[in-house]
């Protein structure tokens, strides 16, 4: 109960629908990881667990149906990138598919599901510096899953599909701070703070 982050966490409805794909490793290692607060925060999200989504049931539903139009959050030259571009929904609700895994295993759920390929990609440009101080991003512009949902919403928000109250958006990270705020606590209490600093940031598995 003591690493229990309910308490911080205040949701926030959305007319987009967020299905959250995290993988196996990630459900295994952490309870408290930033794909599950995510979820947690959103209540309308859905979260399924898998490597290969080629074949999963409430997925393929998802994407079948044409009353949906559904984006995977994914970087990459061919991606739609929220800040400068639209999204056209033609009367049909937003779905956007995040992968909560590491960047090398989001790699992967990404080459073996191939109903996830065909989606067209979704992106932004920021010019934020993730929080995340437990962990090292491989590049400046990563994000944790949390982080990069907020800035979705944000943007959404910005070309009206969305109708958040910006306090809403204060509040949407407190969970997450928290929970590295926690970590830190947790390292400063049991190892020499140079050392526990050093080795996390030798650890290059951050979340997208």
């Amino acid at each position: 109960m003591n690493l229990c982050m309910c308490a911080v966490v205040k949701p926030i409805a959305t007319k987009t629908k967020f299905i959250i794909l995290m993988h196996p490793k990630e459900f295994k290692k952490t309870k408290n990881g930033t794909g599950r607060l995510t979820h947690l925060s959103l209540p309308n999200s859905e979260l399924y667990i898998d490597v290969d989504f080629s074949h999963h049931n409430a997925v393929n539903a998802i994407i079948n149906d044409p009353s949906n139009c559904c984006y995977v959050l994914y970087p990459g030259n061919e991606s739609i990138d929220l800040n400068t571009q639209r999204i056209q929904l033609n009367n049909r609700r937003l779905i956007i598919f995040i992968i909560d895994s590491t960047w090398p295993c989001s790699m992967k759920i990404l080459r073996l599901s191939h109903n996830l390929q065909v989606l067209p990609k979704l992106s932004f440009t920021h010019s934020k510096i993730s929080q995340f101080q437990i962990k090292e991003q491989p590049k400046e512009f990563c994000l944790s899953t949390m982080e990069s949902t907020l800035t979705i919403l944000e943007l959404l928000t910005d070309q009206g599909l969305e109708m958040i109250e910006k306090k809403a958006f204060d509040s949407f990270l407190d969970p997450f701070l928290a929970m590295v705020e926690y970590q830190i606590k947790c390292i400063s209490q049991t190892d020499n703070p140079h050392t526990s600093k050093k080795r996390f940031r030798q650890r290059k598995d951050v979340m997208i």
